[in-house]
């Protein structure tokens, strides 16, 4: 099935998160499920996110043309970014008995690349000129490793998704406040009527 990308699927705040949450619900085995499992989305991810995270990319596209030949360096990076990162929330800082496996899937999706990177004003070099996916995404998930960065990620209690928290107060609870918020609202809401209504009737039963 074709996937939508919604802005909703964009706010991890970094490319390499909003990878990471190509994978839905990974804390429900039996919900859980993978929009790349289509190896074609990757291609139509790429598109859309060169439009989402054109601040971060300096404006620069993302090339994806040949989504299945490139699939398996992408999925590399995203389950290391995950797997690294997802722990690094509960530690409050990166594991470094788990790097070797996250700096080996970034060297590959860099290896042969001829981009230039991190010029003031052009983060992803040459915005007139598309780069690889794979190396965008690299560079996206290696930026993560900085400690203001860290200290800024959050596990989303609704739908299990990481993203940075660059609210004032680091207060920040919800991947998406209109989605994953609301829908929490929604669940609060009706179990405290549910509870109600069950003291309601045990009330009228001893009546």
């Amino acid at each position: 099935m074709t996937v939508s990308w919604t802005p909703h699927r964009f706010t991890g705040g970094l490319l390499a998160l909003d990878t990471a949450n190509t994978v839905v619900l990974r804390t429900d085995p039996d919900r859980t499920f993978d929009r790349f499992a289509d190896t074609r989305e990757i291609g139509r991810f790429a598109e859309a996110a060169s439009g989402f995270r054109a601040a971060e990319l300096g404006g620069r596209r993302l090339d994806a043309q040949s989504p299945g030949d490139i699939a398996p360096v992408v999925l590399s990076i995203r389950e290391a970014t995950d797997r690294l990162f997802r722990d690094a929330v509960s530690r409050g800082a990166v594991a470094t008995g788990e790097l070797s496996g996250f700096l080996g899937a970034c060297s590959t999706g860099l290896a042969g690349s001829s981009a230039e990177v991190g010029s003031p004003g052009r983060p992803f070099g040459d915005p007139a000129t598309p780069i690889a996916f794979e190396v965008a995404l690299a560079v996206s998930a290696l930026s993560l490793l900085r400690d203001d960065t860290v200290g800024r990620l959050r596990i989303c209690p609704n739908c299990a998704w990481l993203f940075v928290d660059r609210s004032r107060n680091s207060s920040r609870l919800w991947c998406d406040m209109k989605v994953c918020g609301n829908r929490q609202k929604a669940s609060r809401h009706y179990r405290r009527r549910v509870a109600a209504s069950k003291v309601g009737n045990t009330e009228v039963g001893n009546a």
